[in-house]
Formats: C-alpha cells, structure tokens, sequence
C-alpha cells in the first residue's frame, strides 16, 4: 500500500508538471504568433492570438493545432484601387485545422470563419458625400448613414434646389449585402427634393453605392452584411487561409 501511495503521489506530480510545462508552451506560442501575425500582416498593434485545445504538446508533436482564435482590434483592409483603405472593427476569426511546418515559419488554417464591424462612417466615405448635380438646379449628397432598424440601413440626403437648401435633409431606408467581396447599399424607395421630377437613375446616383473590400489577413472574405446600431456587421470566412509564411 505505501508503494502504490507513493506510485499515485508521483503521478500526480508529473501530471501537474504536465500541465504546467503545457501552459507555459502555449502562452509562448500564442505571443509567438501574435508576433508574427503583426509583422505579417502589418498591424500596427499586436493581434491577440488563443490557441485552444488540451493538451497543447501533443497537438504540436502532431504537427496540427485544432482551434486558434485571433482578433484585431482595428484592421487596415484595401478597398478597391487607388490604394485606399477602409477600417474594419474588432475582427474576431476562428481557425480551424491549423497545421505548420517544421521550423514554424509558415502555418496555414483548413478552414476560418469571423466576423468584424464596418463603423457607418468608415462606409459613408464611400457614399456621394459631395454635392451632385441629379437634375438642372437640383443638387444633392449623403450627410449621413445610420441604423435603419430591422437589418436596414438610413441614408440621409441633404438637398439643395435652385440654390435653397431644403429646410431638413430627407432620409431612405436601404438594404446591404455583399457580392463577390463587393458590400453594395441598395435605397428601398426613392427620396423627394422638394416634389422635383428626377429620373431614377439619378437619384440612385446619390442614394445606392458600393465598397470593394479586399485584402483581409490570411485572405479571408467578407461573405454576409448586415445593418447593426453602431455599423455594418459582416461575417467572414476562408479556406486555406495563411496565418505565416
């Protein structure tokens, strides 16, 4: 009985040594990743890197980790040519079947999905915010975007007819979804300036628009859209999607 009391007390010990030796593995690993994830994908801050799973060595020895979480907290995505960018908030993506290679200088993800938030004024930088002409004497532009409620986004218009300003700005409610890494604004009806007959097409000159979103890290896509209180949610998601190298 002493024998298997002492057998049992040196199990324990070497599991919590286990256990131990696991953590300190993968909190070195994760400020790893964070770091190249960073200098990667040129953040200006550190990305917060999670790997999940236990235990964390024997995933390593199998050369394949089962879960990392990354999130940033503000990211840097191209929209479209001319070289602007377009800020993307919180973006939170979930890898899964993350292998790597030997010396650890690449690691690429089976699968990711995420979401992120496109804040109403990053995209209203994307709307006719200067005024237009959409019909002799009639000039108009989008001050504004906000939460429409009910997935839909407000766009409002400020107007000026024959050189007077409308005494309030008119508004529509829009709806939004992506096509092919394409987040496009669509006006439901069309606004009235001042009872002024204007053709459609002019109109949604001003009202629809649209913002090509192109370069998310690891070459994830944007894959829905949605209208929230304090901007556009999207959902993202990718295959193969490159963490390093």
């Amino acid at each position: 009985m002493r024998a298997l009391r002492i057998l049992l007390i040196f199990v324990v010990i070497l599991g919590g040594l286990f256990v131990i030796a696991d953590r300190v593995a993968v909190n070195f690993a994760e400020d790893e990743a964070a770091d190249r994830l960073k200098t990667t994908e040129n953040l200006s801050a550190t990305p917060d890197v999670s790997i999940k799973g236990f235990p964390f060595l024997t995933q390593v020895a199998g050369g394949s980790l089962d879960d990392i979480e990354v999130g940033i907290k503000d990211y840097e995505a191209a929209a479209g040519n001319g070289g602007r960018k377009i800020r993307i908030d919180d973006l939170q993506a979930d890898m899964k079947g993350v292998e790597f290679s030997g010396d650890y200088s690449s690691a690429t993800a089976t699968s990711a999905t995420g979401t992120a938030t496109i804040a109403y004024d990053e995209l209203l930088k994307t709307a006719k915010s200067e005024p237009t002409q959409v019909a002799p004497g009639v000039t108009a532009n989008v001050i504004g975007l906000s939460d429409g409620g009910n997935g839909k986004i407000k766009v409002t218009v400020e107007a000026t007819v024959l050189g007077a300003k409308l005494p309030k700005p008119v508004s529509v409610l829009s709806s939004v979804k992506v096509e092919d890494g394409t987040v496009r604004v669509h006006a439901d009806g069309l606004p009235s300036f001042g009872g002024v007959d204007i053709a459609e097409n002019r109109v949604r000159a001003i009202t629809d628009f649209q913002q090509k979103i192109d370069g998310l890290p690891g070459g994830i896509k944007v894959d829905t859209v949605q209208a929230a209180p304090d901007g556009v949610e999207i959902t993202v998601k990718g295959s193969d999607v490159k963490l390093a190298g």
